[in-house]
């Protein structure tokens, strides 16, 4: 009888373990890989040290996920960036044996890796093309900057850049002028979009983020948030609403009603507290593992 009366009251003790052992799913274990592509100015490592994804990887991979990280050129045109990240991504899908990919793009990476998709045989390759505060048309900094920058000046400047990053970030045979003028709103869309249309059959989704003001921006980028407002509207420092909108748009992410919203760094976390206050009621890791249970769900 007490030998009965202890096995019960210790099948009563391990009932909430077992019930959270048997809860406890993967719930980011898509079909296909996630390939996380970066942006501008910087490869996947910042200065060689820094993780320009900060703590996304790991948040997703402690959901099921396998996770991959692409790295190109800081500065480079879109076309020789797309070349380096398919044969990245072609090696991805030697060492998995999966047969497509699911892209998470952040900034330019929203751009080259769709240049790949739709210009260099990617298509057939990607089930899902994820843009974070891509640029899809353009963005009036980039026309500011390069507006300011005299024609014969250019190859000059480029020199600079590309001997900068280079030493920096670990480019090779980068073209900083190039980079720039391919983010001009009038490169986007009068050149690139219309050369580099969306694929059928692949799920195209998007989200843009926005600052409330100048706090949010961060003492670097007020500068060019405020230059923005005017000439785009609302806008995370560097790419607007407007422009960040591509495919299924899934919003405005803007973090709480406290904070100061989110800016373009904040979108993925890179150097939070350093450039930029942290964004108050967003978490970039909690956010890409929503995007990614949602492609799951959807069946990729």
């Amino acid at each position: 009888m007490k030998k009965s009366a202890l096995i019960i009251v210790s099948l009563l003790l391990l009932l909430p373990a077992l019930a959270l052992a048997g809860g406890s799913s993967p719930t980011c274990d898509t079909k296909y890989p996630i390939v996380l592509a970066h942006g501008m100015g910087t490869q996947a490592k910042i200065l060689y040290v820094i993780d320009y994804w900060g703590g996304v990887p790991g948040d997703l991979e402690d959901e099921g996920a396998d996770v991959y990280i692409t790295s190109v050129n800081a500065m480079d045109s879109k076309a020789s960036k797309a070349a380096q990240w398919k044969a990245q991504v072609l090696e991805i899908m030697a060492v998995t044996g999966a047969k497509k990919v699911n892209v998470i793009g952040h900034s330019d990476g929203c751009l080259y890796t769709r240049y790949a998709i739709s210009n260099l045989g990617m298509g057939s390759m990607v089930a899902s093309h994820t843009s974070l505060a891509g640029p899809h048309r353009g963005s009036s900094t980039a026309d500011m900057i390069m507006g300011l920058i005299p024609d014969t000046m250019e190859p000059m400047v480029g020199d600079v850049l590309n001997t900068i990053m280079a030493f920096a970030m670990g480019d090779v045979n980068g073209d900083s002028v190039a980079n720039g003028i391919e983010l001009t709103r009038p490169y986007m869309n009068n050149i690139f979009n219309p050369n580099t249309v969306n694929v059928p059959g692949i799920y195209y989704q998007s989200y843009a983020y926005k600052c409330k003001n100048a706090i949010g921006a961060g003492p670097i980028f007020w500068i060019t948030w405020a230059a923005m407002l005017p000439v785009e509207g609302d806008n995370d420092v560097l790419v607007s609403v407007t422009s960040a909108k591509w495919g299924n748009f899934k919003g405005v992410i803007e973090g709480s009603w406290l904070g100061s919203g989110v800016n373009h760094l904040a979108a993925v976390g890179m150097l939070s507290g350093l450039l930029y206050p942290p964004a108050i009621g967003y978490d970039p890791g909690e956010h890409c593992v929503n995007i990614v249970k949602d492609l799951k769900n959807r069946g990729y």
